[in-house]
């Protein structure tokens, strides 16, 4: 279902419902993240289905690929966390990563990680300033990715220029338009 739900399909996707602004930062943010604050926010929805909110916060606001910062996606369906982990890859797939090893190690790695999700769970996903990954499900700790590279494609995912939805990752990054 996962996959019907989020097709690559970008004429497909309606992305694009403002959200309202976070009142804190939250704490596992704060601790991981120096000075953390909101950089950006964005609903994900495909046709008339919302599937999350997604929110990103940065040292003072500004997001850059090599500082620290956290995305944050609060559920609005449930979803399977091995499915969770398929779509990743598809994604990483779809912007051009191409190493199957790498790849079948990332989605292993994923599906151990990621649990199923409910309405209003949240997966919050911190890159560190040494380029891990780590991972929290309503904010208890789920463990870390130690490679850099999954760090960078992983999150390029909704950041990076490649991303198949460029509006959305406009909105995260509080972008005037999308690049």
């Amino acid at each position: 279902m996962l996959n019907k739900l989020l097709s690559t399909s970008a004429a497909a996707l309606l992305l694009s419902v403002a959200m309202p602004a976070s009142a804190a930062v939250p704490s596992l943010v704060t601790d991981a993240v120096p000075n953390a604050q909101l950089a950006g926010q964005a609903r994900y929805s495909y046709l008339f289905w919302d599937v999350y909110d997604a929110a990103l916060y940065a040292p003072q606001g500004r997001w850059h690929q090599t500082r620290p910062f956290a995305l944050t996606l609060t559920y609005l369906r449930d979803f399977d966390g091995a499915e969770i982990a398929e779509r990743s890859v598809k994604e990483m797939r779809a912007q051009g990563f191409s190493d199957n090893e790498s790849l079948q190690r990332w989605q292993k790695a994923m599906t151990e990680l990621f649990p199923d999700v409910s309405e209003n769970d949240t997966i919050a996903g911190v890159a560190t300033a040494a380029g891990t990954s780590r991972f929290y499900f309503n904010g208890e700790f789920l463990g870390e990715i130690e490679e850099q590279a999954f760090t960078e494609w992983f999150f390029n995912i909704w950041l990076g220029p490649k991303t198949t939805e460029p509006d959305f990752r406009a909105k995260l990054l509080n972008l005037k338009e999308a690049s």
